[in-house]
């Protein structure tokens, strides 16, 4: 069953979250950088089972602008330029709905890489 519709998308630029309201009454704060690492781009998840890219280094990556694609879904670009992720209605309310298991995932994942969220120190 698809995704209620989306009802209201706002981005607190202060906060780094996208805040996502559904027609069923469901609500979520999504952390950019969450958005970021899982984004639904095959850059990240790959083409196909176990491809996924741990992406490290995000701690403190924005939203620069959201870009509505049809009526389903939003084209969200990053700061860091990242922007071929399409984020459909129910692909943001898995993220939502997941959210606790999905960051306990992605720390475990760069934790056995040696990766951190911090991004790399420059020079």
């Amino acid at each position: 069953m698809p995704a209620p519709a989306v009802t209201e998308l706002r981005y607190r630029r202060e906060d780094k979250a996208l805040d996502v309201a559904f027609a069923d009454g469901a609500r979520f704060s999504l952390p950019a950088e969450l958005l970021r690492v899982e984004s639904p781009s095959a850059e990240v998840q790959g083409h196909g089972p176990g491809q996924k890219v741990i992406i490290a280094g995000r701690r403190h990556v924005g939203i620069m602008r959201i870009e509505p694609v049809g009526h389903y879904a939003v084209r969200i670009a990053f700061d860091d330029l990242h922007d071929s992720g399409i984020y459909s209605w129910a692909y943001l309310r898995e993220l939502g709905e997941r959210q606790t298991e999905l960051w306990a995932e992605y720390e475990q994942a760069l934790a056995l890489k040696g990766l951190s969220r911090e991004p790399a120190r420059r020079g």
